[in-house]
């Protein structure tokens, strides 16, 4: 596990497992939100997002957390793991409630400066989204998930149980697994 993308929709903890995954196996770790967005919810250039997240793409070891359509094909294309967060949408709307109340007036550590997360037009514009687009993500990944390509190992998790499992189940670089027999 060298190359990890992370996908979901909004709400449905890719930021939260990649923290911990990055942590846990040593990978470096990139959000797509501090690709995507400049200071005060300004989206930056295109043409500047896709260049800067195909340089990361072209590096041997990175987790990646996020959906960026224009990026994925080439993403899946490099990466050797693929964690696709599947969780209910009324999970996911009351994760990102929370998630605003828990910053509201100050930026999330993964966004950059001055995303302040706050209660107005455009949090609910953003909630009414995550209800649209409730299927679209799922009906994309069903063919990645059922016939993946061979270099790829995918995991599609449902339940916050599961996820928990998986991280369990992660070994650090360097260690043994759990009921692994030394050589010493």
């Amino acid at each position: 596990m060298q190359r990890v993308m992370i996908v979901g929709g909004p709400g449905s903890g890719k930021t939260t497992l990649a923290n911990a995954m990055a942590e846990r196996v040593n990978l470096p770790l990139w959000h797509i939100d501090q690709i995507l967005w400049a200071a005060d919810w300004v989206e930056r250039d295109e043409t500047d997002r896709i260049r800067d997240l195909y340089e990361i793409q072209t590096l041997d070891r990175w987790i990646i957390d996020g959906c960026y359509a224009p990026t994925m094909t080439e993403r899946v294309a490099r990466a050797d793991t693929l964690i696709f967060l599947d969780f209910p949408v009324w999970q996911r709307i009351a994760r990102v409630t929370w998630r605003v109340l828990q910053h509201r007036g100050e930026p999330r550590p993964e966004m950059p400066e001055g995303c302040v997360e706050r209660f107005d037009h455009n949090f609910t514009e953003f909630l009414d989204f995550i209800w649209r687009t409730r299927d679209s993500l799922r009906e994309k990944m069903v063919p990645l998930i059922e016939e993946p390509p061979a270099h790829l190992a995918v995991h599609h998790l449902r339940s916050g149980r599961e996820v928990r499992r998986f991280l369990a189940d992660l070994v650090p670089p360097n260690q043994p697994a759990i009921g692994a027999v030394s050589s010493a």
